[in-house]
């Protein structure tokens, strides 16, 4: 798991910790001049701004006294204190380096998973909401990055067909599944954090959405129901898929597959459920209904689509 995830899943709960979660608590530090945090953000941004819960969660670990300072990105640009530092991805949390933070963060310093500078302990891309401030927008671009047999990311999906079905989604938005999977190790051809099973069925849903467009949403809503099943020829042939298909399509599955392993690097996802939206703006699917347009997806009485999925794989 890399540090990114431990950071992401952990502090969603207000906490921090780098696997220390069962450590015994900081002693309190004795009185002494505040921790600095610097948080560098798009002001007016609410993607790009400040997280509350990696906020109270640094606080909590560091123990002792820690001050928020908010610097908005246009102004670091031209501040010399911040040259050198990856300013592409906001918000961007600084950690004031002293003794004692050098002392609480001393492991994942060590291993590279905590990048430092003279001044500080850098925290990239450590937020579930972010905003990639030199990407391009893809207008009406969601995608969404799953790994097909989590059961977060089947919610998500799940979620996404409801609205369809409601028509709860902007009528000009284009959905696109993401597959998140790893080059293979050891002879495999991929590495999936849920078995080789999960990264075929990649490969099968690949296949689907650009041979059978058509009929991608209706083979996921049939495989979901049973999505950790090895019984995906029925759920391809109820979907009106002749399950002999795959195997004459199966390499060009399979390129696509590696083809999804760069879209996944390129944006620093390895989470499932994981949200971008137009390109640029990284959410979660509890947040996803904050954005212009998809407020549909927040209502959740009669028939309204499933709730958001409460974690990730």
């Amino acid at each position: 798991m890399k540090i990114s995830r431990i950071l992401t899943f952990v502090l969603s709960l207000g906490l921090l910790s780098v696997g220390v979660a069962n450590a015994a608590p900081a002693k309190k530090a004795a009185k002494s001049k505040p921790v600095t945090i610097t948080v560098i953000e798009m002001t007016g941004d609410a993607n790009g701004g400040e997280d509350e819960a990696l906020n109270e969660g640094l606080k909590q670990f560091i123990g002792g006294e820690v001050e928020i300072v908010k610097v908005d990105r246009e102004q670091a640009l031209k501040d010399a204190k911040y040259k050198g530092l990856n300013l592409d991805y906001m918000p961007l949390y600084l950690v004031e380096k002293t003794k004692l933070t050098e002392e609480k963060f001393a492991e994942p310093i060590k291993y590279g998973q905590l990048p430092t500078t003279d001044d500080f302990i850098v925290f990239e891309k450590q937020t579930r909401n972010g905003v990639y401030a030199n990407k391009e927008a893809v207008p009406n671009q969601l995608e969404i990055f799953v790994m097909s047999q989590c059961p977060y990311g089947v919610l998500a999906e799940n979620r996404i067909i409801d609205a369809m079905k409601l028509e709860r989604l902007p009528k000009d938005v284009n959905v696109n599944i993401r597959y998140i999977v790893s080059e293979g190790r050891n002879g495999e051809q991929f590495s999936s954090l849920h078995g080789s099973a999960e990264w075929e069925e990649n490969v099968r849903q690949l296949i689907i959405k650009k041979r059978y467009p058509k009929k991608f949403w209706k083979y996921l809503e049939i495989r979901n129901k049973n999505y950790q099943s090895s019984l995906w020829d029925q759920a391809a042939e109820q979907a009106g898929i002749n399950p002999k298909v795959f195997r004459k399509y199966w390499d060009e599955g399979v390129e696509m597959l590696k083809e999804e392993i760069k879209h996944s690097n390129e944006y620093n996802v390895n989470a499932s459920p994981t949200v971008i939206w137009e390109g640029r703006v990284v959410t979660d699917m509890n947040s996803l209904a904050s954005i212009p347009g998809f407020e549909g997806l927040a209502q959740t009485y009669g028939a309204a689509p499933q709730g958001a999925p409460a974690g990730q794989c």
